[in-house]
């Protein structure tokens, strides 16, 4: 196992607690020894139940008896058919992420990462969040025994996700800024021995969350899809999945490898602007979005995500608050599955450029939804229609159903 840079290729020591490459500052990742665990790696798997440390040959834990696990992982893979109906897709799948044990895709990442602070002995964890990842954070913290901080962008975090950090134990700050902000002081602060860090900077959290790359590949019946359909915030998440299904190819467990589309809200876009002028991202200090999870104006993991859709001959597109909106209630109703609005932007994607005939009909598409729907409560709420209000006998009722039909 080796920890590198990205960018120079430089070695890390896999007990050096650093998040960025100390030479250029560029992105760490991990890389294994995949002609040895080609020989191993598939037996093993079947061997245990689904879920994230099913795959223990491919997370960089050095000793598994600390792993600080809640059952993450596992999710089910939903065949969507009526709503594959209406969108003229045979093979429509959503990968329910809200199953989680705090309800999203942050605790595939939290128990590699909250397991790798006790290898390293650190016992003050602290991440800036838009809401998930202080939830899974606070809970994961909780269950080792460990210190939580939490710094939010003031005002600007779904209640539901909020009260999950605060139930937890974690100790919550509101910065006077936006995400950006927060993550910016979080990063300062983590370069102190006593801090560890647990944004999506930190690579060992990512080998956390391309897990679900390696479940989607086993149900559906080893293979990899044709799309990869995504929400995109600090683009960790898009990265993660590719390197899943790289490793697939790196093990000779599949030779395809879906295209990928990360999808942002139009008010939070910069890697859509970037991939559209083939250039690097600028950074938004502005952003606004119905999707908090994915408000996010300067993604950290913009290089890994850009090259994961470029190599994977994929692309970024943006859809509305409108559109994300339209797609959360539109999943629900015609598949009972209940996302946040960042978990709906790859169907209001769809929603959106079925038309522009990219993705055949016959093709195996999935998409990512990446929350529980109750971690935002008051959006749904907000623009579904209101309880009507009848007398108490049946026959107000009945008249009440009649006029609908």
């Amino acid at each position: 196992m080796r920890i590198y840079c990205i960018e120079c290729n430089s070695s890390v020591g896999i007990m050096d607690k650093v998040y960025t490459c100390p030479k250029c500052g560029g992105l760490l990742d991990v890389e294994y020894d995949y002609d040895v665990l080609a020989e191993t790696v598939p037996k093993s798997w079947f061997s245990r139940p689904l879920g994230v440390w099913r795959y223990g040959e491919l997370l960089p834990i050095l000793n598994r008896t600390l792993r600080v696990s809640i059952g993450e992982g596992g999710t089910r893979l939903v065949h969507c058919r009526r709503l594959g109906e209406k969108l003229k897709l045979k093979n429509l799948y959503v990968k329910d992420e809200g199953s989680n044990p705090t309800g999203s895709f942050k605790d595939r990442g939290m128990t590699v990462g909250v397991t790798k602070a006790l290898e390293f002995n650190v016992k003050n964890l602290i991440c800036a969040s838009t809401g998930n990842t202080s939830s899974s954070l606070a809970a994961y913290a909780a269950k080792a025994g460990l210190n939580c901080i939490v710094l939010i962008p003031s005002g600007k975090i779904a209640l539901g996700k909020l009260a999950q950090a605060v139930i937890y134990g974690a100790k919550v700050l509101a910065v006077k800024g936006n995400f950006d902000d927060a993550l910016r002081l979080v990063v300062e602060l983590s370069s102190r021995p006593e801090f560890y860090l647990l944004n999506s900077l930190n690579p060992y959290r990512l080998e956390g969350q391309k897990t679900a790359a390696f479940e989607i590949y086993e149900q559906l019946g080893n293979r990899a899809p044709d799309w990869l359909i995504i929400p995109v915030g600090n683009a960790g998440n898009i990265s993660a999945y590719w390197k899943g299904f790289e490793e697939l190819s790196l093990l000779g467990l599949s030779n395809l490898k879906p295209k990928m589309i990360g999808v942002q809200s139009k008010g939070a876009n910069p890697l859509v602007r970037a991939f559209k002028e083939n250039r690097d991202p600028t950074p938004l200090t502005e952003v606004e979005t119905i999707a908090t999870a994915i408000r996010i104006g300067n993604p950290v993991n913009w290089r890994k995500a850009m090259k994961a859709v470029r190599k994977s001959n994929g692309l970024f597109e943006d859809v509305n608050d409108e559109d994300i909106v339209k797609a959360q209630r539109t999943l629900a109703k015609t598949e009972g599955i209940f996302t946040e609005p960042a978990g709906a932007a790859p169907i209001a994607y769809l929603i959106r450029h079925r038309d522009d005939d990219l993705i055949d009909r016959d093709e195996v598409v999935v998409c990512v939804a990446t929350g529980n729907g109750l971690k935002d409560p008051d959006t749904a709420i907000r623009f579904s229609e209101k309880p009507v209000e009848v007398e108490a006998d049946s026959r107000s009722i009945l008249n009440y159903l009649r006029g609908l039909s």
